[in-house]
């Protein structure tokens, strides 16, 4: 049992990570109710564009690195090697400093090219240009970070995360406010508005690096004193650790692009092939002031807010637990398949697909019951079609969970080449989907959310296909998505229930959602226990284990 526990220690820090994602998409939501407000359904739109062409860019530039360091560092924590650590650490830095300049000069001065080639959209290079700084604070952050995980703490990362996001709240707020203010007599005010979203992105970012830098700091001299008990003989030159960046990096960076770029080849299709042609019988109801029956490139902005601006938004949140497991995974799995480790490997593999399975599945099933009050309470949003993107795509963060967790497992045990493949393979069979269903179709914007979800799908089976072919695992079913479908669709029928129930009888949304919320967490988790979709042994392995046991054994449920 014991080393068992230890073997998934990482379940402790990724569930560290995990809550610490959570608190900061909550942050996030947040704040981007009142934000939507201020800035409107067209700001939204504009913001959501110029960001995706900054992920874009950050993607190309350094949203790897993280990632790369982490698992290079671990690899080398696993045998003592500090001097070669920190040896790592250095030569990333500089390569952080030189690419996130680069990237941040291009999208600077390319701002106006972008919002016109990708975007269609003139508008999206104000706050674009606002927001192209922020690469290079990312790049160096994300070493610091990549560092710290791989030395298995997830803390200064999980804090300067939840920094970033408060100051990012605040100022996104603020600066949002003054701008749309100010210039509310311009005809791009909505352009100001999201420029002030994307100041608070640069300001936010620009705290968590300076807290990262102070803990670095404090740092140093226990880091030096592990150096100079470094015995080992092996010394790694600049030259081979730029080497094993570059192949390590490069293919994190083809996976990440592939796997993010879908979203702009959605809002790029989107803005060029709907200007233009007849409003369909679907949006009507969002885009009744139109005139002339026809997109206007205001319109799509619109639409694209709501799509980008809420359904996304939201959706991406309970995704968050899977990119913190995945980011702890590759740490963990990596060190373990350093050492040659297979069968930890596999049981970390199962601890994370089933711990993510456990938290995706009911949030999907909640998110889908509660799709009309939450974005009426959240967003002021009582749109039928905003409500129907959620019930339709809330599947996606099952897949996406899923195929997230999938590919840092993948990246962990050294196939690196194999999540670029596979998420290549999917935005393929995704672009071709996309054009048929916007050419030949009047589904409009339906069709982004049957993209959205069907490329998280594909990505979902190679990947499955690729564990069993290169690590010969094989995922137990049942009790890793069976049993949590089943709880889940019961937790969905009394949630349904208990908020109609008293909808209805006090009138209002946020008391009788709350209680729905509140009585539908215990009520999944009561009845996953029950029907034994998690061992005790397994409760134990998470963090506070001992104490869940004790509850549930009083409540008389172990």
């Amino acid at each position: 049992m014991t080393t068992r526990r230890k073997s998934n220690h990482f379940l402790v820090q990724g569930s560290i990570l995990a809550a610490t994602s959570l608190i900061v998409r909550i942050i996030g939501l947040l704040y981007r109710i009142p934000m939507n407000r201020i800035i409107g359904h067209e700001g939204v739109g504009i913001y959501s564009y110029a960001f995706a062409i900054y992920d874009i860019a950050l993607i190309l530039s350094s949203y790897s690195l993280p990632l790369a360091v982490s698992r290079l560092v671990a690899a080398r924590g696993a045998f003592k090697e500090h001097r070669n650590s920190y040896r790592i650490f250095l030569a990333a830095m500089i390569f952080a400093i030189a690419v996130g300049l680069a990237a941040t000069l291009i999208v600077f001065f390319g701002a106006d090219f972008f919002a016109l080639v990708v975007s269609n959209n003139p508008k999206v290079a104000l706050p674009l240009k606002v927001l192209a700084p922020t690469i290079l604070v990312f790049s160096i952050m994300g070493v610091f970070r990549g560092f710290f995980q791989g030395k298995n703490t997830m803390i200064p990362t999980a804090i300067s995360q939840i920094l970033e996001q408060i100051v990012n709240a605040i100022v996104s707020i603020g600066a949002s406010y003054l701008l749309m203010k100010n210039y509310s007599a311009s005809i791009n005010v909505a352009a100001y508005g999201a420029a002030g979203g994307t100041l608070g992105t640069f300001i936010g970012a620009f705290a968590g690096l300076l807290f990262l830098a102070f803990v670095f700091i404090i740092y140093k001299p226990h880091l030096n004193k592990q150096i100079r008990k470094d015995k080992s003989s092996n010394r790694e030159s600049y030259k081979d650790i730029y080497y094993l960046l570059i192949i390590t990096i490069f293919p994190i960076i083809l996976s990440q692009t592939v796997y993010h770029i879908s979203g702009v080849v959605d809002n790029s299709m989107f803005g060029h092939i709907m200007e233009g042609k007849l409003i369909s019988i679907f949006d009507l109801e969002v885009l009744s002031h139109t005139e002339t029956g026809l997109y206007t490139s205001d319109d799509i902005s619109t639409l694209i807010g709501i799509y980008s601006g809420e359904y996304r938004l939201l959706t991406n949140v309970p995704v968050a637990v899977a990119s913190a497991i995945g980011a702890a995974a590759v740490t963990s799995i990596s060190a373990a398949h350093a050492k040659g480790y297979v069968d930890d490997i596999k049981r970390k593999v199962h601890s994370s697909i089933k711990f993510n399975m456990i938290i995706a599945i009911p949030s999907a099933v909640g998110m889908g019951v509660l799709a009309s009050p939450i974005l009426e309470l959240l967003f002021r949003d009582s749109y039928v079609l905003s409500a129907n993107f959620m019930r339709l795509g809330v599947v996606s963060i099952v897949f996406y969970a899923l195929s997230t967790v999938t590919t840092s497992i993948l990246q962990g045990i050294g196939r690196l080449k194999v999540p670029v493949i596979n998420s290549a393979i999917s935005l393929g069979i995704h672009i071709v989907l996309m054009y048929i269903l916007l050419v030949y179709t009047n589904l409009s914007t339906y069709g982004l959310v049957i993209g959205n979800v069907t490329f998280a799908l594909v990505v979902c089976i190679l990947n499955w296909f690729s564990l069993e072919k290169y690590l010969g695992y094989q995922q137990e079913i049942m009790k890793t998505f069976v049993i949590p479908l089943i709880s889940s669709g019961f937790m969905g029928i009394a949630t349904y229930l208990i908020y109609n129930g008293f909808h209805k009888w006090m009138g209002s949304i946020l008391i009788p959602l709350l209680i729905a919320i509140f009585v539908a967490i215990p009520f999944y988790f009561a009845l996953l226990i029950f029907m034994k979709g998690v061992e005790e042994d397994e409760l134990l392995q998470a963090p506070k284990g001992e104490l869940i046991v004790r509850i549930l054994r009083k409540m008389r449920l172990l």
